[in-house]
């Protein structure tokens, strides 16, 4: 038997349980993976605690979407991957488990070197981070600001954004600004006085801004920092991007990602292994939870813990 966590109903951390679940079976075009670690998101707890809504009738939920493993099947119709193989995937349907049966269109290799704690912490925030910027078409002779430098989509939105071409400033805390130098942005101190930080960092002014914190003062910054709301992106305060006249990914935005941004998202998992295995991608790894501590890393994930937070079964 499997273990995976789920829970009943929607509540706090407290109502996610681990349950022997059947040993899962690769269907056509799946490929089951013994788990190695799961990736916390805040997607995670927003969907366990209502803010993003279920279907009732189909409790009990599991959760988590983002891992890397072996694999231990391979479902009619799929060709690439072989019993044994290291895979990280996203998309699943309850990564927070021993075993998972996955869309291999999900799943990538991962190539020789990146770990499992590398290839689990991907997923959404590198998705994210690079359909946004794609979307934004960031670039040569760009300056990025990118509010929440530190954070995990942040991050990758650094790194990615410098491997483009771009010249990036970075909000972030004075205990954070050294991790931000280290990806290749410039540090500025969020809070009062920011637009003029950004303004003495870069006199020419910014030609595109990703806001990853959804705060009062990152969203008013922006409007005052770049006229054109086609460049300013939230990926947090989606309800109220149309009312600021910005665009919105993910947070809750009402429309609907493109097919072309949907296969941006798709791209950045195999494209972050890639980096990662030649070296120009750095992931910061966090703290590591049993299955059965599975709230305490959602609560942690809420309050801001620094790295990325695994669940390893």
């Amino acid at each position: 038997m499997a273990k995976a966590v789920r829970f009943p109903e929607i509540g706090g951390p407290e109502v996610l349980r681990v349950d022997e679940i059947p040993d899962p079976v690769a269907g056509p075009g799946e490929i089951t993976v013994r788990v190695e670690a799961a990736g916390v998101n805040p997607l995670d707890r927003k969907l366990r605690s209502g803010v993003r809504p279920l279907d009732p009738d189909r409790a009990p939920h599991r959760t988590g979407a983002d891992g890397a493993g072996t694999v231990t099947g391979v479902g009619d119709g799929v060709d690439g991957f072989r019993v044994g193989d290291p895979v990280a995937f996203a998309d699943a349907a309850g990564a927070y488990a021993t075993d998972v049966a996955v869309s291999a269109a999900s799943a990538f290799l991962r190539p020789e070197g990146v770990s499992a704690a590398q290839g689990a912490a991907l997923g959404i925030p590198a998705g994210t981070a690079y359909q946004a910027l794609r979307s934004l078409g960031v670039g040569d002779g760009d300056t990025l600001l990118v509010h929440g430098g530190s954070g995990a989509v942040g991050q990758f939105a650094v790194q990615f954004a410098v491997l483009f071409g771009a010249r990036v400033i970075a909000t972030t805390s004075d205990a954070r600004a050294e991790r931000v130098r280290d990806l290749g942005g410039e540090p500025v101190r969020y809070g009062e006085g920011l637009v003029g930080r950004v303004r003495d960092a870069a006199p020419d002014g910014v030609t595109a801004i990703l806001d990853c914190v959804g705060t009062d003062e990152a969203l008013s910054a922006s409007l005052e920092l770049l006229d054109d709301g086609s460049r300013i992106a939230t990926i947090v305060m989606g309800a109220r991007a149309a009312e600021l006249g910005i665009r919105a990914f993910s947070g809750g935005s009402p429309e609907p990602l493109t097919a072309q941004q949907l296969a941006w998202r798709r791209e950045a998992l195999p494209v972050s292994l890639a980096l990662i295995a030649a070296g120009y991608l750095d992931v910061e790894i966090g703290e590591a939870f049993p299955l059965e501590r599975a709230g305490d890393a959602q609560t942690a994930n809420e309050r801001g813990a620094h790295g990325k937070l695994l669940i390893v079964p």
